[in-house]
């Protein structure tokens, strides 16, 4: 069965300007870059380009602690927003973005470390034996004796000292090598 089609027709294609639905979607996504923007610390917030209504509207936002009327006023924040148009928050959206990326780096890098660190704890000599073989300088003495103190720690439930301190080495191993 096909949907009936009410819009009136006289044989030309008419432009009947956005759906409903998509100005929907565009009012949810001024929304959600309202929210991005009040998530922002407020020294990041003049380096944007934003016009200054929106501005003293993001100030004005910030202010106010009551969840409701802080979700009223960003609501009334996004409806200011949509007023200026997407021109005026192009830089906007491109500072958000890079910030996902290199958030999305830096979880990246953390996790590669934290699995390097596993693999310390649970691969013995040999994966000692790679660490030395790609960092020759390394106080080989030290370094055993922290995996062997961390493993310690994990198994104890102690606080994880050494753990945390393998950790920090193998960060500044990294960023010393920056061709790694």
């Amino acid at each position: 069965m096909k949907p009936v089609d009410d819009r009136p027709h006289d044989g030309d294609e008419e432009d009947f300007g956005p759906s409903r639905s998509e100005k929907r979607r565009n009012a949810l996504d001024i929304l959600k870059l309202a929210g991005q923007l009040m998530e922002l610390p407020p020294s990041r917030i003049p380096k944007l380009n934003l016009p200054d209504d929106i501005v003293e509207e993001i100030g004005r936002t910030r202010k106010i602690t009551a969840h409701i009327a802080r979700k009223r006023q960003l609501a009334f924040l996004a409806k200011q927003m949509r007023r200026h148009g997407d021109e005026a928050f192009t830089d906007a959206r491109a500072a958000l973005g890079e910030d996902r990326d290199r958030q999305r780096q830096e979880a990246a890098h953390m996790h590669r470390l934290e699995a390097r660190r596993e693999r310390l704890m649970e691969g013995g000599d040999v994966a000692l034996g790679e660490l030395f073989d790609q960092y020759p300088d390394l106080d080989r003495q030290h370094l055993r004796s922290l995996v062997r103190q961390a493993k310690a720690e994990r198994e104890a439930n102690k606080p994880l000292h050494a753990f945390r301190e393998l950790y920090r080495i193998l960060k500044e191993l990294e960023a010393a090598s920056p061709g790694e």
